[in-house]
This record gives structure tokens, C-alpha cells and sequence, in this order.
């Protein structure tokens, strides 16, 4: 063999093998291959050394002309480069043959018939294909790959060119009756029959493999194409037309509730089955498909049930229905706007039911409102999976009913809902026998502090909290010093420091005056003078507490001394610091000895100046005590109602001899005086319901010596109820006074800061300024604007009437940022003079002394 090697000049010494030699052989293993027969290794290896010996052969050299390979390198065909073609195109002849003849005992098959056919012969075809491939593997790694190197193009691996080869003389034939059978087959299992699942998942393998990639021999991994439009495309619209046609029918039969459960059993069906056997590229499809069929084209129907379910208060069922309907791009837009409505409605008719009783019981009104909002807060929580927006629609709904209702229409303004939970505070926070326990009444303040997110005019929670805390600690009836400072943590924690500050400050002064009474109880003991009763006193810092310096009058003797020696007091500890005595905040223990029970009156200052009077005459007319005592006639007309009604006191008629003394506790406060007033909150006198007594100044008053009560220790010190009502009214008007104050400072502001801006802009800017705190109304902003127009320079461009500007902003800064102002003649006209009265009123700015018209900013 070597020298016939030599005679035919073969110098590398290879042997020379024609096709003819191996063909024979390599083709009856083929045939062992392809018909499934067992074969040994050393078989194996017999095919894979014919392959190799041919490959590695030296023949003829042909002539071949010159290619370029994709590295750009030029190859110059013959001898040895060629050695592959042939056999490469007897294989692939092979190859043709075999499934010529395959395909034509699969023609006539049908239906199932024809999936076990193609799913069977695939399988075998399939493994066979990867045996010949290992057998060939040489032909691959050589002469393959340099074909494709150099750019051939319909040259491919053995395994690659035995898949072409399906798919061109097998599948093609066949693949509409195979298609149409798997989709059959898919319909049945969802009628509900048990089906052979490896049919279908050979099919959808076959169809995945024959995505072959033909212009990228190399690349990894099927590109689909053939999956996607032989089966993905025909399933998506057999899916359609099945799913349409079965929602309709079932719709027609069944409730909407019964048909969202089959809805979501579907959809889990189509999952489980995408995970089966279907490639899992089709699972975002075929749910999109499903999901438009069997939800989005019944959305209307899914509307008009969703409110019935409300209305039934089925969570199941509208968590159901959220769940479906969420996979709908903007399909939960209506359930929101239909859960907002359907809340506010409830809300409207939770409070329209307490009726009038919720105009003055805050504490029905509170809790009415938090059961509408527990309620429906735990809907959202379970059945929307607390979806943002649906929580959005809670608390739009909620703002609208508790800010706009039956008690605010019949009270005439908005600012009812913060007054009312103000005072439930109150009640809460104030002692009593019904007080809960500290736990109790943190998880209480906690659920107040969610009405008072939904509140629209914080200002006059503000307002009316302020005034009531200041009383429960000026007459000590606070439940817990704990609960109060959680409170105010609570409000600054959702309204920030401002909101708060006098608050806090509130008690930093509590905590002063003990201390400053322990010092004046150490002076007294050390200057060897006693006082003949226990006084104490609270000092109260005036930029802080919401008090009013009231009306004077002529103290009892008894209380004179004490309050003289503190004052003395006082002046040598802080010199420069003025005292202001509020009298209608102070109050003592006085007890009578006169009557059939040795009885101790709690009495305000007033009532004990009344009371005492008694110790020097039988009877008193109107207007004698108003001169004795130097009361004022409107004020002592109210002061002597509460003694009537609590039957102290009787109109002339009574004969007595009344000895009424001082007792040994007298309590009156000394305040530094505030520019507001105080909200009595106060419980009325059992009696005080009735009508009030017609009282002129010569009615003649006596005591009542008959006088009874079950308990020893009556309170007296209580407000009448139309004193109440006037303070409320004082308060909302002070709240709308201040009101205007912010929008002008806002305006300030914002005309400072852009110079230049439209009125439309100015007015949104102020709302979102003033939101935190209240919301304006737009009529005041705008006059407000006007204002500052014609006071401080801010004036509209002539061409543009909606635009303004600020041409002065150095007087602008009145409000804001400058030490101080000075004003020019020119400028005193009479509403900048008003202007300025209101804003030295409201402790904005203050008069330089020495300097006729300079003013300090010093809010």
C-alpha cells in the first residue's frame, strides 16, 4: 500500500480512499441507525474511522477557484480542502430518501392517529439524527466548519442538515394536519377530558427544534420561527374563538360572580398548561389573549356587578374581581372611581342617620365616621391587596363626607368636622370616670389622628384644640400627662414644629408655675406673715396661651391680700415683667355654713365675689351687686343665671339669715394677657336646659337656705350654654381673621419670589401653599391680590390684565424678611393705615418707639 502510495506521488504518506470503499458499509450502519437497532461501541467506531479515513485521504487535486473566508483571508481550493463534499451530499441524499419514504405512510393518518405517527417517528428520527452526528463528528469539526469559515452558504452540521431535512420532506406535508390535531387535542382536555400530553409536548419539541437558525449555522439555542407560525399563531386564535364563544354562553346561564370563578379557574388552566407543555415564550401571549376574551370585553358587565357586590359587602367576590380585572391596562380606573363614590355615599348616610344628636356630641360624630373608615379600610386591605390607588379612593372619600355633610350643612360652614373632633380630643383627654387605659386611649388618639388626616381646615382644629388643652391644664383636668404629649407629637409629626410650638410651650409654663409656687409658698413661710387661705397661681407666657385679659372687677378681701403679696413677689424676681390677672379663669373652694349641710362650693372668682356679698345683707338687688362688687350688669347677669340655676340663689320671696364665710382653698391664676380668647368646654348644670330668668338691675336676689344636694362638693364654675355658643362663633372668627393674614403673607411671598406671574398662577400657588394648613377660597385670594395692588406696589401690566407684578418688593418684605419699614407720607392713606393695624393687632409688626412711622417685623 506504502509503495503504491509512492508510485502515485503521494509525498505526506496518507492513504488514498475512494467513497466507493466506505459507502457500502457506512450506509448499512445508517440503516442500523435510523431503524432503532442496538449498537455496540465497537460498531460505532468502525463508522466513525470510515468517516475519519475518508476526511483525512489524499486525492486527485481538482481545480476550485479562489473564495474569501469570513476572516478575509484568501484559500485556494484543491487536494485535500475538498475531501467531505461527496460524502457530505450522500448523506444528505441519504437523508431524503429515508423520509420520502417516511412520510408517505403518514398521509393518510388523521387526527390522533397522525400524532402518534409524527410524535413516534420524530422521537426516533431525532435520536438517530444525534448518533449519526458523533459518527460524523469529524466531517463537523473539519470540513464543515471550513466551509462555513469560507462563506458556503447551505452547508450545515449533520445533525443541523438532518433537521433541514424533516422539516422540508416530513414536516411540511404534514404540519397542517399535525397542527390541526394538537388543537383538537387541546380542545378536548378543556372540555375536560383526560388527554395523552406527550403528544402534544413531542409536537411543540419537534416544532422548537426545527427553528433553525440557517443563516447563522453556528448560533446557539432555535429562534422559534418555526414554533411560532405553525403552532403559537394558530393556537392564539383557536384560544380566541373557544374562549369567546364559551364566556358568552356561560355569562348567559350563570351570575357574574359564578362566572369570574370560572373565569380565574381558566386562567389558571391556561398556566398550568402553558408550564405542561407548551414552550413558555407563549405564556405572555396566551394570557394577554385569554385576558382580553374572557375580562376586558365583559369589563361593562364587571362594572354594573361590582357595585352590587358593594352594596353586599362581598369581599371574596370583589377581591375576585379585582384580581381579573387588574390584568386589564387601565381597567381598575371605573372599580376605583365607583368604590370612591360608593364610599362617600355610605359616609354622607352613617352621619345623616345620627341626626341632629351629631351636631352636639362629638363623640357619636368621631366614632360614626371611624366605623365608615375601618369598615371600608379593611376592604381595601383584603380584597384590593391595598392597591394604591383604591387607597386613594378611600381617602378621597372620606375627605369629601367628613368635610362637606349633613352636620356641616346644618351647622353652615366646613370647619364643624375639626371643631367637633377637637372637642372628642377634649373628651378623650379630659378626666373623667369613664377615662380607658393608657393603651386603650393611645390606640383611640391613633384613630383620631386618621379623621384629622381627612380634615380640610386644620387651622380651626388648631384653633379650638389649643383652647381646650389651655383649660385642662389651668384647672388641672388633664387624665394623663403622657396622652396629652402624645397627642401634640401626633399633630407635629403630620403638621410639622409650627403647628405645635405654642403647644409644647403650653407646658414648659405648667412646669415653671410649680416651680414658681414652691418658691412663693418659701417666701411666705420665711417672712413670718402667713396667708389666711392656700393660693396658688399659674404664670402663663402671653405669646402662647389662647386667653383674653376679661373684665375687672373688685376682688373679695379675702382674696385681695394674697394676690397683692404675690404681685410684690413677682416684681422682685422678674423686674420689667407686667402681670395681667384673668379672674375669669381663676377659681377657689368656697363653703357655707349657713344651710342644712356643711356644703363646699368649686366656684369661679366672680361667683365667690357674688356669693360673699351675702355675708353682709340678706338680699341684694341686680344693681346693688353690680356696684358692690363692681361687675359689669351683662356679666353679672350671667354670673347670677348659674347661681339661680344651680338654686344658690332665688328671686325675692325667700327670708333667711345667711352667713356665708370664706373657706380655706381659693384658687385664682395670674396670666400675662393673650390676644385670643379662650373655648369653655365646660359640662352645663342638670338644670341647664331650662329658660333663663329675666333679670333686671332692681331684681332682688336672696340665698336659698333650703338649699339640697346628694353631693357635699358641687361644682358651680360652669359656662352657660349661650356663652358657649358666642365663644364658638368668636372662635370661627378669629380663625377667618387669620385666615386672611396667611393668604396676604402667601401672596407676599410669591409675588416676591417670581417678580412676574399670571392670576390663574398666583391662585393655584396660594392653594398649594395654604393646603397643609386650610383651604382658601379662590374669591379671597383674589381680593386679597387686589389688596396688594393698591397698598404695596404690586400692580398688573396695562397690556396684559391678568399679569402681575411686583414693581416694590422692598415694601413687600413688610411681611417676611425686613427688620424693619419706614413709611413715607405719600403712603398714609387710610386702608394702608388699616393695613398696618391689623398686622400690629396680630403681633405681625411693632412700632419702633421713638420713631413715629417705623414698624419691626417681628412675627
Amino acid at each position: 500500500m506504502a509503495n503504491h502510495a509512492k508510485g502515485t506521488h503521494n509525498p505526506t504518506g496518507l492513504k488514498q480512499i475512494n467513497l466507493d470503499q466506505i459507502w457500502d458499509d457506512l450506509r448499512k450502519g445508517m440503516d442500523e441507525i435510523y431503524a432503532g437497532d442496538h449498537m455496540g461501541k465497537p460498531r460505532y467506531i468502525i463508522l466513525y474511522t470510515h468517516v475519519y479515513n475518508y476526511c483525512t485521504s489524499q486525492h486527485q487535486q481538482v481545480p476550485r477557484p479562489t473564495t474569501k473566508s469570513k476572516r478575509g483571508s484568501g484559500a485556494t481550493g484543491g487536494g485535500a480542502q475538498f475531501v467531505g463534499l461527496e460524502l457530505y451530499k450522500r448523506l444528505k441524499d441519504y437523508l431524503q430518501h429515508y423520509l420520502d419514504e417516511l412520510q408517505k405512510g403518514g398521509c393518510d393518518k388523521m387526527d390522533e392517529e397522525v400524532l402518534k405517527f409524527y410524535t413516534s417517528e420524530w422521537e426516533k428520527y431525532q435520536f438517530s439524527s444525534k448518533v449519526l452526528h458523533g459518527a460524523c463528528n469529524y466531517l463537523n469539526r473539519h470540513w464543515v466548519r471550513r466551509e462555513c469559515d469560507e462563506g458556503r452558504k447551505g452547508i450545515y452540521e449533520v445533525y443541523q442538515l438532518a433537521l433541514i431535512t424533516w422539516r422540508d420532506y416530513l414536516f411540511r406535508p404534514l404540519n397542517k394536519k399535525v397542527t390541526s390535531a394538537v388543537l383538537q387535542l387541546i380542545e378536548r382536555e378543556r372540555y375536560g377530558e383526560t388527554i395523552n400530553t406527550r403528544l402534544v409536548s413531542g409536537v411543540i419539541n419537534c416544532y422548537v427544534e426545527l427553528g433553525l437558525n440557517e443563516e447563522e449555522p453556528g448560533a446557539k439555542g432555535p429562534i422559534l420561527s418555526v414554533y411560532k407560525e405553525s403552532f403559537e399563531t394558530p393556537f392564539l386564535e383557536h384560544t380566541e374563538c373557544f374562549y369567546s364563544k364559551e364566556s358568552s354562553e356561560f355569562l348567559h346561564q350563570n351570575p357574574v360572580t359564578e362566572y369570574m370563578r370560572k373565569a380565574e379557574q381558566r386562567l389558571h388552566e391556561e398556566q398550568h398548561r402553558v408550564r405542561l407543555y407548551l414552550h413558555e415564550t407563549t405564556l405572555e401571549k396566551l394570557m394577554q389573549t385569554c385576558e382580553k376574551v374572557l375580562i376586558q370585553k365583559h369589563l361593562e358587565i364587571f362594572h354594573a356587578e361590582f357595585q352590587n357586590l358593594l352594596n353586599d359587602y362581598k369581599t371574596e367576590d370583589l377581591g375576585r374581581m379585582f384580581s381579573l380585572v387588574s390584568h386589564i391596562a387601565e381597567g381598575l380606573g371605573e372599580l376605583r372611581n365607583l368604590l370612591e363614590s360608593h364610599i362617600w355615599t355610605q359616609g354622607l348616610e352613617a352621619i345623616e342617620k345620627c341626626g341632629e344628636a351629631a351636631i352636639n356630641d362629638p363623640k357619636l360624630y368621631v366614632t360614626t365616621i371611624l366605623e365608615v373608615h375601618k369598615r371600608y379600610n379593611k376592604l381595601v386591605l383584603t380584597a384590593f391587596e391595598n392597591d394604591s390607588g383604591f387607597v386613594a379612593s378611600l381617602d378621597k372619600a372620606c375627605g369629601r363626607f367628613i368635610n362637606n355633610n349633613s352636620v356641616t350643612r346644618a351647622a353652615g360652614n366646613s370647619s364643624k368636622s375639626p371643631e367637633l373632633l377637637a372637642r372628642y380630643c377634649d373628651i378623650l383627654l379630659k378626666k373623667s370616670s369613664k377615662n380607658p387605659e393608657e393603651a386603650e386611649l393611645e390606640d383611640t388618639l391613633n384613630q383620631v389622628m386618621v379623621v384629622f388626616k381627612y380634615i380640610e381646615d386644620k387651622d380651626v382644629f388648631q384653633k379650638f384644640y389649643s383652647k381646650m388643652l389651655a383649660k385642662r391644664l389651668v384647672q388641672h383636668l388633664s387624665a394623663s400627662d403622657d396622652a396629652e404629649a402624645s397627642m401634640i407629637t401626633k399633630l407635629k409629626q403630620a403638621c410639622g414644629f409650627e403647628y405645635t410650638s405654642k403647644l409644647q410651650r403650653m407646658f414648659q409654663d405648667i412646669g415653671v408655675s410649680r416651680d414658681l409656687n414652691d418658691q412663693f409658698r418659701q417666701h411666705i413661710d420665711n417672712s413670718g406673715e402667713p396667708l389666711e387661705i392656700d393660693f396658688s397661681i399659674q404664670v402663663l407666657s402671653s405669646g402662647s396661651w389662647p386667653f383674653q385679659q376679661g373684665t375687672t372687677f373688685t376682688l373679695p378681701t379675702e382674696l385681695e391680700r394674697s394676690v397683692t403679696r404675690f404681685n410684690s413677689f413677682y416684681s422682685g424676681q422678674h423686674s420689667g415683667r407686667k402681670l395681667f390677672w384673668l379672674y375669669h379663669m381663676s377659681k377657689g373652694e368656697i363653703i357655707a355654713y349657713c344651710l342644712r349641710h356643711r356644703y363646699s362650693f368649686q366656684a369661679s372668682t366672680m361667683q365667690m365675689a357674688v356669693l360673699l356679698q351675702y355675708n353682709c345683707a340678706d338680699t341684694w338687688t341686680v344693681g346693688a351687686l353690680s356696684e358692690s362688687t363692681q361687675i359689669q350688669l351683662p356679666t353679672l347677669i350671667q354670673v347670677l343665671q348659674i347661681l339661680l340655676k344651680s338654686k344658690l340663689l332665688i328671686l325675692a320671696g325667700a327670708s333667711a339669715d345667711p352667713q356665708v364665710q370664706p373657706g380655706t382653698s381659693k384658687q385664682p391664676a395670674a396670666v400675662i394677657s393673650s390676644p385670643s380668647r379662650l373655648d369653655a368646654m365646660a359640662p352645663s348644670l342638670e338644670n341647664g336646659d331650662g329658660d333663663e330668668f329675666d333679670l333686671q338691675p332692681s331684681t332682688t336676689l336672696s340665698l336659698f337656705l333650703g338649699y339640697k344636694n346628694k353631693k357635699l362638693r358641687v361644682n358651680i364654675n360652669v359656662p352657660m350654654k349661650t356663652e358657649l355658643r358666642i365663644e364658638q362663633e368668636v372662635t370661627h372668627r378669629h380663625v377667618e381673621d387669620d385666615r386672611k393674614i396667611l393668604i396676604q403673607a402667601a401672596i407676599v411671598r410669591i409675588l416676591k419670589t417670581r417678580k412676574t406671574m399670571k392670576h390663574q398662577q398666583l391662585v393655584i400657588e396660594v392653594l398649594n401653599q395654604l393646603a397643609s394648613r386650610f383651604k382658601p377660597k379662590v374669591n379671597i385670594i383674589k381680593d386679597k391680590a387686589i389688596f396688594f395692588f393698591f397698598i404695596f406696589n404690586f400692580s398688573p401690566f396695562s397690556k396684559h390684565p391678568n399679569l402681575f407684578a411686583c414693581t416694590s418688593p422692598a415694601i413687600a418684605l413688610l411681611y417676611i424678611s425686613i427688620p424693619s419699614y419706614s413709611r413715607q407720607k405719600s403712603d398714609l392713606d387710610g386702608v394702608l393705615q388699616r393695613c398696618i393695624d391689623i398686622l400690629i393687632e396680630k403681633e405681625y409688626v411693632a412700632r419702633v418707639e421713638g420713631q413715629k412711622d417705623t414698624y419691626n417685623y417681628v412675627a
